[in-house]
């Protein structure tokens, strides 16, 4: 399939090349300006090598950039960033190619509206060609018989979502067949006794019996030489062995080493927004991001106000104190979607599945991200931003700062509206745990394409939004 994308590639780089040809010298839209500008002879024979020195130049950025690796996981849409920018450094190859071959290829200068045209057409022909590719290989995928059979050791909350993982991703064509125990612990809710099959010292025995083409270890606390023995067992029967880190190693994947005087120390790499530009970077995405959002978001606050107003007594804004950057608090804003003093017998508790607090109104606004959209004001001030960790509340933050490790290594950052937590459906009443895997991962590996992203997905990321 990656032999047929770089095709499909090339093919659409020239062609978008050659239509920004045509737009600019044989239609009226941009004018010639006669007596300036004249239309060069034999226009497209020049134009058409070109457009070949385009499109290696295209599909080398698109291959420096991973694009035709295989299998694709993840939504179309997650992809959109990383093919808007190989377009960019394609564009920006072939400029210069132009300028050193001109003439040799053009004989002149090659048009700037060509350039520009070219960034509008080749984008919009990618897209469109890789959006169907993508679609074919998922239905592919999704119907492929021969899946290979995948065991997880382990039956943490872990392992649970890697078996909802496989089951998502249709392009890894997995079948989990089962689970094994790796420590005497209670099995997550979420996999059931017949999924269990077994315990770790009967592996040997289990594999010899049946078909087994992967082992994922999901749970990496393993005595070192347990873990030794797994893999050697998996070599020694050809099945594939994978595991998932802990967050230490998540953390640990890229160290700093400096030297004071004749001693060594290690220590964790500043984390993308430790430093002045990327954080200069997120602000100004933040504010551009938020004066957009606030404008276009206004005709759907004032309807949903008007529902709210209709549906239940009571004020339409809704603020609670959060802990912001630094554990620093701040007061969040949001819709209002319980009813008054909701929380006056219960004290601060954890939004739960159909929760009685939740209005009518409240429960579709919830479900569809509509009441975090005030928080938008909140990212003006300066006091959240677009994407980062989930902002929670002061009470719970000193309950898990010293029940949870890492804890308070979020607070580095400001806090999002949305984040990478919450896009995986880590929200509410879930795993703590979970989430701050997912918090730190963000904070280590941000950029704006990373935040661009988790945006994407946000529209669509309805999972435990109660």
């Amino acid at each position: 399939m990656a032999a047929i994308s770089v095709v499909f590639d090339a093919l659409a780089v020239f062609g978008g090349f050659m239509l920004a040809t045509w737009v600019r010298f044989d239609t009226n839209l941009i004018p010639l300006f006669h007596g300036i500008i004249k239309k060069p002879e034999s226009l497209y024979t020049r134009y058409a090598m070109m457009g070949g020195v385009a499109t290696a130049a295209f599909l080398l950025a698109f291959r420096s950039l991973n694009l035709y690796t295989r299998p694709q996981l993840g939504r179309f849409e997650t992809k959109i960033p990383r093919i808007i920018r190989a377009v960019g450094i394609g564009l920006m190859l072939t400029i210069v190619a132009a300028y050193m071959l001109q003439n040799f290829l053009l004989q002149e200068k090659m048009s700037t509206a060509v350039s520009l045209l070219a960034l509008a057409t080749i984008s919009t022909l990618v897209l469109l060609e890789r959006w169907i590719l993508y679609r074919i290989e998922w239905n592919a995928s999704r119907h492929w018989h021969d899946k290979n059979q995948v065991l997880i050791l382990g039956t943490d909350p872990v392992a649970a979502r890697l078996r909802r993982t496989f089951a998502k991703e249709p392009m890894l064509r997995l079948q989990t067949i089962g689970f094994m125990q790796v420590q005497e612990n209670t099995p997550d809710p979420d996999i059931s006794e017949e999924m269990i099959l077994g315990h770790l010292q009967g592996l040997e025995s289990f594999i010899h019996d049946t078909p087994v083409d992967q082992i994922v270890l999901s749970c990496s606390r393993l005595p070192h030489q347990d873990i030794v023995d797994i893999i050697l067992l998996c070599e020694q029967n050809l099945i594939k062995f994978t595991m998932v880190p802990d967050l230490f190693q998540v953390l640990t994947g890229t160290m700093d080493v400096q030297s004071i005087d004749d001693i060594p120390l290690l220590g964790v790499s500043d984390w993308p927004l430790d430093r002045f530009w990327p954080r200069v970077l997120k602000r100004s995405e933040d504010i551009v991001g938020a004066i957009f959002g606030l404008i276009l978001s206004a005709p759907i606050i004032a309807i949903s106000a008007f529902l709210i107003k209709r549906s239940s007594p009571g004020p339409v804004l809704y603020s609670q104190d959060r802990c912001g950057r630094e554990g620093k608090a701040f007061k969040l804003y949001k819709l209002r979607t319980m009813r008054v003093e909701a929380e006056n017998e219960s004290g601060p508790v954890f939004t739960a599945e159909n929760d009685p607090r939740v209005t009518r109104v409240g429960a579709f606004l919830r479900t569809h991200n509509i009441d975090e959209l005030p928080q938008l004001w909140n990212v003006l001030q300066g006091e959240m931003s677009l994407v980062g960790p989930r902002p929670e509340r002061p009470h719970f933050v000193e309950q898990f700062k010293t029940d949870i490790g890492r804890y308070m290594v979020r607070h580095m950052s400001k806090p999002g509206m949305s984040g990478w937590a919450q896009v995986n459906g880590l929200r509410g009443n879930t795993s703590i745990e979970e989430r701050i895997k997912y918090d730190l991962y963000y904070l280590e590996h941000w950029s704006l394409a990373f935040d661009f992203k988790i945006l994407l997905r946000t529209v669509s990321a309805h999972e435990n939004a109660y």
